[in-house]
């Protein structure tokens, strides 16, 4: 029997109690120590989830081999870079930079490494059923509404939230955005907390994204148009609706049932998607085939990200 992968979390807030919770349940893993700035609530968290408390950062990367950094995103890049200098695989939150030069210099240290970011949507299983079967889209609607909470506010909504649904654009279509049209205001913090989003790809696609951290009520939906078929993903919910056009050509009779749109099933077993993506960091970091996003794909989601950000601005001026 192989011996338990050991895993620290670097950060032990909101985000990162739930990776300490699962990592505590996953088999095959040592949740090996943890970390924080404030190590009341590392020690808190540890009377919960039974392991060892670090003081700092080089005392937890001596004891594991891999870590989960889930600080604040301005601190990724010195603790990503720190944790793959000590020889250790890393699984960091997103986003995973605050500009592309810190992303840039994660993914040059990772060299033989696991770098893996944190896009949890990914690991949805209604996102990977739907990635299992659709084509490259014509047409992409999304919207990622949420009540507001005191939580990643040292980003944008667009990192914050939106950067999701770029990640799934991108997995959908990784053609290049060929032009960015976009508005965004500020609400209740200093920076952007409700943004609208409009991408012109390079395969054709248009892609519409809205999403909202000052809501009254939280929605996420992606809506997904193929040459043939259609699908409606409640990311909630793990649910897709898909539908297709049983005939194509010119002078399609919809009242001839065999013409008609039909509905396509598409089973879906749910799980918990931060699970999922545990389990395939995991299973990456043991050399094991796994869908995951690295982080040259999730440099991509921040690069688009940004260019968003840009196009709010100018529009802001």
């Amino acid at each position: 029997m192989s011996e338990p992968l050991r895993v620290g979390v670097i950060g032990n807030g909101v985000m990162g109690g739930h990776h300490v919770r699962l990592l505590s349940e996953l088999p095959g893993v040592q949740l090996a120590g943890l970390c924080d700035v404030r190590r009341e609530v590392a020690e808190g968290l540890a009377s919960t989830y039974p392991t060892a408390v670090f003081g700092d950062v080089p005392s937890l990367l001596a004891e594991v081999d891999a870590v989960v950094v889930a600080a604040p995103t301005s601190e990724h890049a010195g603790l990503v870079c720190q944790a793959l200098a000590a020889g250790r695989h890393v699984l960091v939150e997103k986003p995973m930079a605050t500009n592309l030069a810190e992303a840039d210099r994660m993914v040059a240290a990772a060299s033989g490494l696991v770098l893996g970011v944190g896009h949890v949507e990914f690991y949805n299983p209604a996102v990977q059923a739907l990635l299992a079967v659709a084509g490259v889209p014509r047409f992409v609607e999304v919207e990622r509404i949420s009540a507001f909470t005191p939580r990643s506010l040292d980003v944008d909504v667009i990192l914050d939230l939106m950067i999701h649904d770029l990640q799934i654009v991108q997995a959908l279509d990784p053609s290049a955005v060929a032009e960015v049209r976009a508005v965004g205001v500020d609400v209740l913090t200093p920076r952007v907390d409700i943004a609208s989003a409009r991408l012109q790809l390079a395969s054709g696609c248009v892609v519409n994204l809205t999403a909202s951290r000052v809501s009254d009520q939280t929605v996420r939906r992606l809506r997904v148009f193929l040459a043939r078929d259609y699908y409606s993903l409640d990311y909630r919910d793990q649910a897709i609706k898909g539908f297709r056009l049983a005939r194509e050509g010119a002078g399609l009779d919809l009242r001839d049932p065999s013409q008609a749109i039909v509905p396509v099933g598409l089973e879906v077993e749910k799980a918990e998607p931060l699970r999922r993506e545990l389990e395939a960091f995991a299973r990456v970091c043991r050399g094991q085939p796994s869908p995951w996003v690295d982080g040259a794909a999730g440099r991509q989601a921040l690069a688009t990200a940004l260019l968003v950000r840009a196009a709010v601005e100018e529009a802001r001026r």
